[in-house]
C-alpha cells in the first residue's frame, strides 16, 4: 500500500479551480505564454446579463437599418435621423458601462448592428512557480523596471547612510571621495602636499599656462602684420614719387 505524501502546492492549485478554469503547464518562460494567450483573441457579442467588461460606444454614423426599426434607438435614448430610407446616428452614445449587466435592448440593438463588442479570450488568473503563487501583474516586470527599482533603493540607502553618518558599503565611496576633496583643498591653500595632489596642482598649472599663451600668440601675430604694413606703403609712396619725377629707371 502507497503512503500518502502530502504536497501543500496541490492544495493551492485545487482552490483556484472554481468555474471555467483551464490549467497550462509549461517549462518557458512565463511571459511568452502570456503573449502566446494574447494573440488568441476573439470577437464576441454582447450577452443578456452578462458583466460588461468595458465600456460600448455605439458610433454616430448609418446603421443601414430600415426606419421601421427605430423604436429600438429611442428605448435607448439615442437620436437618430432618415437619411435615404435608412437610419443615421447622430453622435456617439455610451450605451454600457464597465461592470455593469448587458440588458436585452442593448443588446438586441448590438446584434442588429453587428457590433461584437467584447472579446473572447484567455486570461490568466494565477500564477505558480517553485510552489509560490502569485499575481499575474508580475509578469509584466521587465528586468530594467527590476534595475531601476533596486537603484532606487541603493540611492535611498545611500542617502539615508550619508545623513545619519551610519558608514555603509554603498556610502563608503562619496565619503572616501569627500575626504579626497577636502585634502585636496588644503593642499591648495597651504605648503602641504602628497603625490595625487601635487599631480592635480601641476594640471592646473599646464592649464592656466596654456590659457595665458594663447592670448600672447594673437597680439604678436598682429604686430607682425602691422610691422608689414608700412613697408607696402612706403614702397608705394616711393614708387609714386619716382612716377612724379619721370620713373626711377631714366639715364641722364
Amino acid at each position: 500500500m502507497a503512503s500518502f505524501v502530502h504536497k501543500p502546492h496541490l492544495e493551492k492549485i485545487i482552490g483556484q479551480l472554481k468555474g471555467n478554469t483551464s490549467i497550462i503547464f509549461t517549462n518557458n518562460e512565463l511571459g511568452e505564454v502570456i503573449d502566446v494567450l494574447n494573440s488568441q483573441v476573439r470577437e464576441a457579442p454582447a450577452r443578456v446579463g452578462s458583466i460588461a467588461p468595458k465600456d460600448v460606444v455605439v458610433p454616430a454614423g448609418f446603421t443601414g437599418l430600415d426606419p421601421k426599426e427605430t423604436a429600438f434607438f429611442q428605448k435607448l435614448n439615442i437620436m437618430t435621423k432618415i437619411v435615404k430610407a435608412k437610419i443615421e446616428i447622430i453622435n456617439d452614445v455610451k450605451i454600457i458601462v464597465e461592470g455593469d449587466k448587458v440588458q436585452p435592448g442593448q443588446a438586441a440593438l448590438l446584434n442588429k448592428l453587428k457590433i461584437k463588442p467584447f472579446e473572447y479570450r484567455m486570461t490568466v488568473k494565477t500564477v505558480m512557480m517553485d510552489g509560490n503563487m502569485f499575481e499575474p501583474q508580475v509578469l509584466n516586470i521587465s528586468s530594467e523596471d527590476v534595475l531601476a527599482s533596486f537603484q532606487k533603493g541603493v540611492s535611498n540607502l545611500t542617502a539615508l547612510s550619508l545623513g545619519s553618518g551610519y558608514v555603509t558599503p554603498m556610502a563608503a565611496p562619496h565619503l572616501v571621495m569627500h575626504a579626497f576633496k577636502n585634502l585636496a583643498a588644503v593642499s591648495f591653500a597651504t605648503d602641504y602636499s602628497f603625490p595625487q595632489a601635487e599631480a592635480l596642482k601641476n594640471a592646473a598649472a599646464n592649464a592656466v599656462a596654456v590659457v595665458a599663451a594663447e592670448p600672447e600668440e594673437k597680439p604678436r601675430e598682429a604686430e607682425k602684420a602691422k610691422a608689414k604694413e608700412p613697408s607696402a606703403k612706403s614702397e608705394s609712396s616711393n614708387a609714386g614719387m619716382a612716377d612724379f619725377f619721370g620713373g626711377g629707371d631714366d639715364d641722364y
